[in-house]
């Protein structure tokens, strides 16, 4: 889908441009503006790839704004919409795709649409092709620390091989003092054997990485081991970085997100029994429960219940204990009208409560639950009511 948003002063040309765009399958309108000020505010918080500009609006003109947006985005699409052919020349010199003049036919709009699908699909093509450049070196650390060359698991020559790689993955780029990895890879070993086995696995490691291309990215160094690795791709990267952007920017990437969650395998490092990745999981756990609340939040602002309720169910999976992801969902299906399905959500939720921790849910979704179940009740009474004659 191309989202889409939507800015004109005229409330009547707002409501028939989004008439026109929604009735092209490959167009969401995620929001429209009747003013600049609008867009300044929440704008930067929006995930869109076009944007239907007027081009006279008092304050701040269209051509103004699309400035704007292309110092938010470059990639943001411009199409201008006015009822003076005068501004043709300044708008394109702010490289927009296309300038509409009103009242704006269907016809005319199909044409647009055909020059937005045409500049996606160039884009499309050009990022499949940096996919095929992405880096060789795969590295999952959600669910079971897998690491792949070139779409191939690679086999490690000993289990301790593998665990060194993870301690000083996880501590990329940083000195790691050769005591610290002892304690916590080999701290039931006595201390000679074990800076034995260690000095061992680090040459097994050295010749393992060789072999895929990365050479000489284990130095050691004033009692320090240090992992330099930069040709990589890895999960638990994207989803800091995922979260530092939207931080920085206020914008979250929604197809990045979307790629993390539909790649989600489990929790951070579930299957290694090792003690030192404790903290380390339990950061990275939050993250990517931060995620969810930021996928859930941003679907709710743009009124798409259908990946709302997807997103909320994911989140409820991840967090299956969470009286905050219950309560939403149980809002969630009130607004869509469905409250069997709230009440269905909380008698679950009640029952695995009880059984696996022998707690009950919190006052607050006990009083939401029951606020649900009593609309619930009153309407198949009102539904059983015999009409008055």
């Amino acid at each position: 889908m191309i989202r889409v948003i939507i800015v004109d002063d005229e409330p009547l040309a707002l409501v028939s441009m989004k008439k026109h765009l929604n009735e092209f399958d490959n167009i969401e309108v995620i929001r429209t503006f009747t003013t600049a000020k609008d867009v300044l505010k929440e704008g930067p918080t929006l995930d869109f790839q076009v944007a239907f500009l007027d081009v006279e609006m008092p304050g701040m003109s269209g051509l103004e704004v699309a400035q704007l947006l292309k110092t938010w985005d470059k990639n943001i699409c411009i199409i201008f919409v006015t009822a003076y052919r005068d501004y043709a020349v300044q708008a394109f010199d702010v490289q927009s795709l296309d300038y509409l003049l009103k009242p704006v036919s269907k016809s005319r709009l199909e044409i647009t649409i055909n020059r937005i699908q045409k500049l996606f699909q160039k884009n499309l093509s050009s990022e499949k092709t940096r996919t095929h450049q992405k880096p060789m070196l795969q590295i999952r650390c959600f669910g079971e620390f897998v690491v792949s060359f070139d779409e191939k698991v690679i086999h490690w020559r000993t289990i301790k091989s593998k665990e060194l790689f993870a301690f000083l993955f996880l501590q990329l780029h940083m000195p790691v003092p050769r005591d610290n990895i002892l304690d916590s890879l080999w701290s039931d070993t006595d201390v000679k054997k074990a800076r034995v086995q260690l000095h061992t696995t680090v040459s097994y490691l050295r010749t393992t990485l060789s072999s895929y291309g990365h050479t000489d990215v284990i130095e050691y160094a004033n009692g320090c081991y240090i992992l330099k690795l930069n040709d990589f791709q890895c999960d638990a990267f994207d989803l800091e970085d995922i979260l530092n952007t939207k931080a920085e920017t206020g914008r979250l990437n929604i197809e990045k997100a979307e790629e993390l969650i539909q790649n989600y395998h489990g929790e951070f490092m579930a299957t290694m029994d090792y003690a030192w990745t404790t903290s380390k999981a339990n950061l990275m756990n939050k993250q990517f429960s931060q995620l969810l609340d930021e996928l859930i939040l941003y679907y709710s602002k743009n009124q798409n219940l259908k990946n709302r309720e997807r997103s909320l169910l994911f989140a409820l999976e991840f967090n299956p204990y969470s009286d905050k992801i219950v309560q939403q969902l149980i809002q969630h299906y009130t607004e869509i009208g469905n409250r069997a399905e709230a009440i269905k959500i909380y008698h679950s939720f009640n029952s695995l409560l009880l059984t696996e921790l022998n707690v009950s849910p919190s006052q607050e979704t006990t009083e939401l639950f029951q606020n649900v179940l009593h609309a619930h009740e009153k309407e198949h009474e009102n539904k059983r009511l015999p009409l008055r004659t």
